[in-house]
């Protein structure tokens, strides 16, 4: 553990950047994939199996923890590392995309938002200040700001009304953080597809002054073309020396093109949801299990690949456990896929380091778009 929370761009290859994030329960080296772990748990796999993926930092939800088990909970267990027995750095999620999407009834105001719960309907009301604190009681090494969702397409004026509340939050969650060695609390860049509203929402957070930069409102259907196009002209009015994240992303070719723009830092739940639905990441692309086509494929997943659910189990062993609705294909499935996204960022670094990422890229992206079925 150490006692420090510090970024250290060790160094570019173009825009894309390699570096190491340091937090109060470890390092972590960017560019880096975060397994989701919504409600304290990267379903169906066990921390310990978790860390046999090579993943060095995984992320939570404020929102689903605060309404079970709830803040208390979490408190008598002595945080959330303890709570669920993950001694790694945690990222906790603010919450605000699950609000809006997932609650009854949202509704935003200067003052925070008010909705019902999905789970019972209570009625909730949850402002920046009482974000932060369930974050510090949470005792994550990374919080976020709260921020107001926008949904994809919005017009102008709106989307700059949104973008200003939630710089406005974004302030008031500043001032009610609570400093504490190796934690850190990063803001959220929003703005919709506008570049003036997300180059201004930059220079607000700037002068509010983070410990890194997440971009947010993205991967909420504007489709990859505009993605690039957003981070491409975000990217570059943020700081060099804080660690910039791009929230809910997301595909492979996402991934790899937005460290291209100069992203460090990923999440997405996509490779455990596809796990649990028979879909595998391959460098050739993605597969489903289920075809008949890998009823008697000896060969596995991927023998290249240090995780025994990669290289252990046979495609018919697992299009069996799928088509008998075994528990064990989806956690094999899942483990594969996490420790895929984790050899593949593995292979970013290395191909940042040596100055080969615009090559690495170019051959990854041809072999993984050749097909899949």
């Amino acid at each position: 553990m150490t006692n420090i929370f510090k970024f250290n761009l060790l160094t570019n290859d173009g825009e894309s950047r390699l570096g190491v994030l340091s937090t109060y329960y470890g390092s972590i080296n960017t560019p880096a994939f975060m397994p989701v772990g919504t409600s304290a748990t990267v379903k169906g796999i066990m921390p310990d199996q978790i860390l046999t993926t090579n993943s060095e930092i995984i992320l939570c939800n404020t929102y689903h923890l605060m309404l079970r088990p709830g803040k208390d909970v979490i408190k008598k267990l002595g945080g959330i590392n303890n709570f669920m027995n993950w001694k790694r750095p945690i990222l906790s999620d603010s919450g605000g995309f699950q609000i809006m999407s997932l609650s009854s009834l949202a509704k935003s105001a200067e003052d925070g938002v008010s909705f019902k719960s999905h789970i019972d309907g209570k009625k909730i009301f949850m402002s920046p200040e009482n974000c932060m604190d369930l974050q510090v009681t949470f005792d994550v090494d990374i919080a976020m700001v709260l921020d107001e969702c926008i949904p994809f397409p919005i017009d102008y004026k709106s989307a700059e009304k949104s973008m200003l509340r939630s710089m406005n939050w974004a302030k008031r969650s500043k001032k009610s953080w609570i400093p504490r060695e190796g934690k850190g609390l990063f803001g959220i860049v929003q703005g919709g597809i506008y570049e003036d509203l997300r180059q201004d929402s930059v220079s607000m957070l700037q002068e509010i002054n983070f410990d890194g930069f997440a971009i947010g409102g993205l991967a909420v259907g504007e489709g990859q073309e505009e993605m690039l196009k957003v981070l491409d002209y975000t990217t570059k009015k943020l700081p060099t020396d804080k660690p910039r994240y791009l929230m809910g992303v997301g595909k492979p070719d996402d991934i790899i093109k937005a460290v291209l723009k100069g992203v460090d830092m990923f999440d997405c739940v996509l490779p455990t949801r596809s796990g649990r639905t028979g879909q595998a990441f391959t460098r050739n692309g993605p597969i489903n299990i289920r075809n008949a086509c890998y009823a008697n494929d000896i060969s596995p997943l991927d023998e290249n690949i240090v995780n025994p659910a990669s290289n252990n189990y046979s495609k018919a062993y697992l299009h069996h456990l799928f088509k008998s609705k075994e528990i064990l294909g989806a956690v094999l499935l899942t483990l594969h896929n996490i420790s895929f996204y984790q050899w593949l960022m593995r292979s970013i670094r290395e191909a940042i380091k040596n100055k080969k990422m615009a090559e690495f890229s170019s051959n990854f992206l041809k072999t993984y778009s050749s097909g899949s079925k």
